[in-house]
């Protein structure tokens, strides 16, 4: 006669969670309990609002050092985004291909925020107070953003990252120590007078070195790469994606951070020290590096001309282009 007195719906859940807590050898009561006496969640609680407006730290007097820092760690944030949606690509076991277009979607829709967002450096900041609170950051450098080497180890198979003079000599089957030491971007933080690494690449290698060679073996059978292999027949929209995920991580995102860095930094090697001592001149064009993910999915000429239209209309303007 009392059950009769209660909502049937709310009958129905507290018979679930009986079943839920009975199933897991624990107390429904005792967490019922519990449920009275805390508190109500806020917004501010949740997102830990004010330890993230308290992370902002700059170095310097210069109020718009203040972007820089909030820019970069927005960054990191979508890095994470998009290593979350890789990672269920990477463990779902038969994957359908519905299920893989809906994350690489998700995964595009990010770096297309993170492109356009590059405006805010160079639309954001006066070079004059970039230039001077810059130097205070040495060696410190972008080039130190572990998240995103993470990406492009999940994203493809190691030896297709490796420094495009050596690429040829290494395969899936290389050890994955050996392919770590000649990845591409090793090569963007190397002293230009010495040849040697740079006290940059020296600290993100005893941070993250040991991560990122376990990172190649754990992915090695189920990159974004190996995934795409799985599915039979994929279609012609499921490769569309993959062919723009490659575009937007290694033409569109790099040529972003290429054009602020022309804005920002002069062109006279010298000035390579404002970036923490990376070679970004060699290291950042699409064109240099050829970085590409999926190389089966392009023709020759495509890989031949990587970048390069980008280059001309961003860079250079529309008049070199017609030229």
């Amino acid at each position: 006669m009392q059950e009769a007195q209660f909502d049937p719906k709310i009958l129905d859940k507290i018979h679930q969670l009986q079943e839920k807590f009975k199933a897991s050898g624990q107390d429904m009561l005792s967490y019922l309990e519990g449920l009275l006496y805390a508190d109500y969640l806020t917004y501010w609680e949740y997102i830990n609002l004010d330890v993230l407006l308290s992370l902002q730290q700059p170095k310097t007097s210069f109020k718009d050092e203040k972007i820089f820092i909030i820019y970069h760690q927005i960054t990191e944030l979508y890095f994470k985004l998009i290593i979350s949606e890789m990672e269920q690509i990477a463990d779902q076991h038969a994957i359908s291909e519905d299920f893989f277009k809906a994350r690489l979607e998700r995964i595009l829709m990010y770096f297309d925020h993170l492109i356009s967002s590059f405006a805010m450096m160079w639309k954001g900041m006066e070079r004059e107070q970039f230039l001077k609170f810059r130097m205070s950051l040495l060696p410190s450098s972008g080039f130190q953003s572990a998240q995103f080497r993470e990406i492009e180890l999940m994203a493809t198979d190691a030896f297709n990252l490796i420094t495009l003079s050596k690429r040829g000599e290494f395969d899936y089957h290389s050890p994955s120590d050996d392919l770590f030491e000649h990845l591409y971007w090793q090569q963007g933080a190397i002293e230009l007078a010495t040849g040697e690494k740079t006290l940059t690449l020296k600290n993100f290698e005893l941070k993250y070195g040991k991560k990122l060679i376990q990172l190649i073996e754990s992915y090695r059978r189920k990159n974004l790469w190996q995934k795409y292999m799985e599915l039979e027949s994929p279609s012609e929209s499921m490769t569309e994606l993959m062919r723009q995920f490659d575009l937007k991580a290694n033409v569109f995102w790099p040529l972003a951070h290429y054009k602020s860095a022309v804005r920002y930094l002069q062109r006279d090697p010298v000035d390579i020290a404002a970036t923490g001592g990376t070679n970004w001149q060699k290291y950042l064009p699409p064109r240099f590096q050829k970085v590409i993910f999926f190389p089966e999915l392009w023709t020759e000429n495509e890989m031949e001309e990587w970048g390069k239209g980008w280059v001309v209309k961003e860079i250079f303007g529309d008049e070199i282009q017609k030229g």
